[in-house]
This record gives C-alpha cells, structure tokens and sequence, in this order.
C-alpha cells in the first residue's frame, strides 16, 4: 500500500468510527461457469479479493453488492446472490463486518480498464488462486467452495 493511501485511510478512519458505530461492507464471490472465482488487485492495499466495498446509507446490503460488482468488476447480477455468512473484520478495522455473498448468475458486459481502486481482475481455480491472496477470501472459498463450517471472523 503506497505511504499516501496509508495516510489517507488512518485519517479518516476516526470520522468513520465517529459517524458509524459499525462498519458494513458487501463482497461477492462471482463464480464462474467451471468453478473459478472472480477476485481483483487493489490500487490501495496488497493482495487479491472478492470484489466489493462499504453500504452506504439508505442502501441494502444487496444494493451495495450489485454497485460495487458493477463499480469494480464490470458484473451484472441478474439473479438474486445468494448470502453465504457475516464475518466480524475487527483485526482491520474495530467494528467492520462484511457481509458474503456467492454470485453465480451474472454478465461482464465489460471488463473496466485498470485504474487506481482496481489495478488487476480476474478469474481463477481454486487450486491455482495469485500469491497474495487474502487468507479470509481463501477461508470464505474454502468453505463455499468445498464445504468447510463457516467461520465468524474474517
């Protein structure tokens, strides 16, 4: 992560923690028609994750999934996600949760050329997932992909 994001986000996370209590983001696993899953590269934080963001207010948790997969990655849901679990994030940040959806009905319209937020996407197998690749994003494909109990932590 560049020293300015760095900046940036230890700046703003006191406004967060005084405007909001708790913290929710959405993230999908967008999975493929062979089983591969969707995951994108950060501009502002190292490793690979589901693509997803922060609810804003007077949006639902499902409104928020379907922004940030268009915003991020280019997807359209055109079926209802499906919710496979809300994980504490507090070793990120005190108070985050993010809420996990498995996508398996969608379009890629177009893929959004590279830019700040998201520096790579793409899809993979599981057994063939890029170095750096976030342990709770593994443990969440773990879990959907072969079965493992859900964890509560991120």
């Amino acid at each position: 992560m560049a020293v300015s994001s760095r900046i940036v986000l230890r700046m703003l996370r006191p406004y967060w923690r005084l405007t909001r209590g708790l913290t929710l983001g959405a993230q999908g696993a967008v999975l493929d028609e062979v089983g591969r899953v969707l995951l994108i590269r950060h501009g502002y934080r190292p490793g690979w994750f589901f693509p997803g963001g922060g609810v804003e207010r007077r949006e639902t948790v499902a409104e928020a999934l379907a922004r940030e997969l268009r915003e991020e990655a280019g997807i359209v849901v055109t079926e209802a996600a499906e919710l496979h679990g809300l994980f504490a994030n507090s070793n990120r940040f005190p108070g985050d949760h993010i809420a996990v959806f498995v996508v398996r009905h969608w379009q890629q319209p177009e893929v959004p050329r590279p830019n700040a937020e998201v520096r790579e996407q793409g899809f993979f197998a599981q057994d063939a997932l890029p170095e750096g690749t976030d342990p709770g994003t593994r443990r969440r494909l773990a879990e959907i992909l072969q079965g493992e109990r859900p964890g509560q932590t991120w």
